[in-house]
């Protein structure tokens, strides 16, 4: 018996009756790969007929409600999230490979873990990796339990649906998966976070339509020979997207930076040429920082301009205008 086959772009998860060298949807080149078409399950099918059994209701008689949102205990991370998290919600939270994004998880779980019960799923680590890392950030609740398992439950592309063919990390999976924990956490009222790795160029990895599945996407950034931490949301149903946390990484874990002008700003000279300080506004928090400039003389027939942190195109206006309107030679 011939498998049925269909072909999904990993950046979107469009899917297609044949390959292509450029996703129709998308645009994104390379990005078609052929795949088992997933069967329908038993439960897929009992999904259907409760789908037809739903009622519409005119949008005058729902009755709207606050959504119930809670602390998790960690300031900075109740700012990106809104207030707090939102119950039955599902949160992503994306970032490069020792950034630090299973430490925040586990920290979070110490501060949960003081009203509510925890289950801390992973399916990179084994629960001895994970005891070693709650003695090293001091976290011990017998309100938080640990299970290590790959089927369907610590990172999102190492999830997989022992029903489909399709490998773990493929698009399929991905999706399956993620729509299965999104009707936990929907159904059951429990609140979902799910940590999920990024590729080379900064974004999730895996299909574009994780994004879009769920409630809240949040992206763990910084240098990894740096200590400070930038906790930000791309995407926020139950908030705004513009807030930031700032956490600083020591050795028992992270430590919220409750003032970040005053880490931008140590260490700064002063009345040293070629620096000012700016304010900033992140999201509603005003945000002191140091702009540094430098001018030298070139060896080269045409000087080069450059930036670091500041759009280039921005830099380049505002140059023009101190020539043409504050007669300062810059060129």
């Amino acid at each position: 018996m011939k498998t049925k086959t269909v072909f999904y772009c990993t950046e979107c998860g469009n899917e297609t009756a044949k390959w292509a060298g450029r996703c129709p949807a998308c645009g994104a080149w390379n990005s078609i790969v052929e795949q088992a078409a997933p069967q329908a399950s038993a439960a897929g099918k009992g999904r259907t007929k409760a789908l037809t059994r739903s009622k519409a209701h005119p949008i005058a008689e729902l009755q709207t409600e606050q959504e119930l949102r809670f602390s998790t205990g960690m300031g900075e991370l109740d700012r990106v999230l809104g207030g707090g998290a939102v119950k039955g919600s599902l949160v992503l939270v994306g970032g490069a490979p020792g950034i630090g994004k299973s430490t925040l998880m586990l920290q979070i779980c110490s501060q949960l873990c003081r009203f509510a019960k925890v289950l801390y799923v992973s399916g990179e680590e084994s629960p001895h990796q994970l005891k070693m890392r709650a003695e090293r950030l001091k976290v011990a609740s017998s309100n938080l339990y640990v299970l290590s398992e790959t089927c369907l439950v610590n990172s999102i592309q190492t999830l997989y649906n022992e029903e489909l063919d399709s490998p773990a990390g493929s698009v399929s999976q991905v999706k399956d998966c993620t729509m299965t924990l999104m009707q936990l956490a929907k159904g059951q009222g429990i609140t979902v976070f799910v940590i999920g790795h990024v590729n080379k160029e900064g974004s999730i990895a895996g299909p574009k339509v994780l994004e879009h599945m769920v409630d809240c996407v949040l992206y763990f950034e910084g240098d990894q020979h740096m200590t400070y931490r930038i906790l930000r949301a791309a995407k926020n149903r139950f908030g705004a997207t513009f807030e930031i946390g700032v956490f600083e990484m020591e050795n028992d874990g992270l430590i919220e930076v409750e003032n970040p002008s005053e880490m931008l700003l140590s260490g700064r000279p002063a009345d040293a040429p070629g620096t000012c300080v700016t304010c900033v506004m992140e999201g509603a928090r005003p945000v002191l920082a140091e702009i540094q400039a430098l001018l030298a003389s070139s060896s080269y027939p045409t000087p080069r301009r450059t930036s670091n942190g500041f759009d280039y195109n921005r830099a380049a206006m505002l140059l023009a205008v101190l020539e043409k309107r504050g007669q300062l030679k810059v060129s």
